[in-house]
């Protein structure tokens, strides 16, 4: 497990120092830190974090708005530090977020084990993401080449097969893909 960056979300100065510490048996990390709401949602706005721990109470809000938004808006694992006696209010709040909740004062063993997972399903789902990403450009290419076809046999009379076998021949002519070929042919056709 590899990883690059963590953004520590704390209003309490020692956070910042016994989180960092607690990391140091990972592989190296860069580690950014946030004082307030604000901070923590422009950091993540700006960065891309493997991790995110937020250490509550927080200033401007208590942390768990933030760990809800964040973990909708970014790709990050959140962690979020409540109180021993809020752990079972906040980890019901926001289970279906994906975030772990760990009750304050954090047990070394807990806090590994969580990091592992945290950092596991992060990981898949950012290829998750990433497949999905491709999945939607694939599908927007196709749209566009079954427009650019469909352009074809109005203006030119191509049959469907006809006009498939140019939009493949100009690509591998021109040594572009058949979505290039499809848009050059669409912003022709099209106004």
């Amino acid at each position: 497990m590899r990883l690059e960056s963590i953004l520590i979300v704390s209003s309490a100065e020692q956070s910042f120092e016994y989180l960092s510490q607690m990391m140091s048996g990972f592989s190296p990390v860069k580690i950014d830190t946030a004082s307030s709401v604000s901070e923590a949602r422009t950091a993540a706005s700006l960065n891309d974090y493997d991790l995110i721990f937020i250490n509550t109470p927080l200033r401007g809000g208590f942390g768990d708005e933030l760990a809800r938004e964040l973990s909708g808006n970014t790709n990050s694992g959140i962690m979020l530090f409540v109180k021993n006696e809020l752990e079972e209010k906040y980890e019901q709040k926001l289970l279906e977020y994906g975030v772990i909740v760990l009750a304050k004062p954090i047990s070394k063993v807990l806090f590994r084990k969580a990091v592992i997972l945290l950092s596991a399903a992060a990981s898949r789902l950012r290829g998750i993401k990433t497949e999905n990403d491709r999945l939607q450009q694939e599908v927007k290419d196709i749209r566009l080449i079954n427009r650019a076809k469909g352009i074809l046999m109005d203006y030119l009379s191509m049959t469907e097969d006809q006009a498939h076998k140019y939009l493949e021949k100009q690509a591998m002519d021109l040594r572009i893909s058949k979505a290039e070929v499809a848009k050059r042919l669409l912003s022709t056709y099209e106004y």
